[in-house]
């Protein structure tokens, strides 16, 4: 019957389509939970894979732990990387106890609102509109896992959104929500930027922030049924080259509310070119930008989660 359980909830994760409001896709998160795997010491891989096996078992999160013959290491690792994308599974509404349960749509941003007047970027206050919580979140999370108090199976939905929340607010357009005459309540981080020609199918849609959350699968696309070992894998090691941990002065660990500044300022000053123009697809040098601000991020993000559990669960 377990069997039975983890190869549907497999089979959906591995078909979940774009969700236009997610940030990052499967990869994205995948690539800096790995990133952060990696630089996690020996003792905090296997306290944090014993909490994740703890989790709520209307969670099905202990669920994607595989009892193969690959090495407890890769397990563990793979585990860790799904517990990522956690927080995207959730949102399935065929699984509604789970989606009710824990299912938290403003967990995943906080934007700052701004517009652009007379060429210069102006922060701007939106009444009545949904900043999001992602760094309230955050905050909250990072104290509750060091509590001592806190069961094992709390610890483990707090990792899980601690690991996507983390990579969520590196994205650029998940810390904005730009004003314009179009649209005076913000654009909700791009997505009511169409990049898709206008009246075309909904569901065909593209707007700019899948764009971006999918900005690895558009530079590098999956060869066929490349596995994550592999297609994952390559990402991980080029990210970590170009931009290791002990380039950073101060990695900022903790420092939430400065992870999120950085994506809003990113926001304001790379992602909306004059050469962006709505209903058309951004042309290669943009895509080309768009990845190369992605790779550090998403390597950032994984040097800082491991700062975090390493110093929550390293002592």
């Amino acid at each position: 019957m377990r069997k039975t359980i983890v190869a549907s909830l497999v089979a959906l994760l591995l078909a979940s389509g774009p969700v236009t409001s997610l940030a990052w896709d499967d990869a994205g998160h995948k690539i800096t939970a790995w990133i952060a795997w990696n630089q996690m010491t020996p003792k905090v891989r296997a306290r944090v894979s014993e909490i994740l096996l703890s989790a709520p078992e209307d969670s099905h999160l202990s669920s994607f732990f595989m009892q193969d013959s690959r090495s407890l290491d890769a397990r563990q690792r793979e585990l860790f990387m799904i517990a990522s994308t956690w927080p995207d599974i959730v949102r399935d509404r065929k699984f509604p106890n789970r989606y009710q349960r824990y299912h938290r749509g403003d967990w995943h941003y906080v934007n700052t609102f701004w517009k652009r007047e007379n060429g210069k970027v102006v922060i701007v206050d939106v009444p009545d509109v949904d900043a999001g919580r992602a760094t309230e979140k955050l905050h909250e999370f990072a104290k509750a896992i060091a509590d001592p108090k806190l069961s094992d199976a709390d610890r483990a939905i707090a990792i899980a959104w601690i690991l996507h929340i983390a990579g969520d607010i590196h994205q650029p357009l998940h810390a904005s929500g730009r004003v314009t005459e179009l649209e005076p309540k913000g654009d909700r981080g791009g997505n009511m930027f169409l990049l898709s020609p206008q009246g075309g199918p909904r569901d065909q849609e593209v707007n700019l922030h899948w764009f971006w959350d999918s900005i690895v699968g558009r530079n590098v696309p999956r060869p066929g049924d490349e596995c994550d070992e592999s297609y994952l894998g390559r990402f991980v090691g080029g990210f970590s080259a170009k931009f290791p941990a002990v380039g950073y002065s101060d990695i900022k660990d903790g420092k939430f509310d400065e992870w999120q500044a950085e994506s809003a300022r990113l926001a304001m000053e790379e992602v909306f070119p004059d050469t962006l123009v709505r209903n058309r697809m951004p042309s290669d040098e943009y895509r080309k930008n768009a990845m190369k601000i992605s790779e550090e991020r998403l390597a950032l993000a994984g040097h800082r989660i491991a700062a975090l559990l390493n110093r929550i669960f390293g002592s």
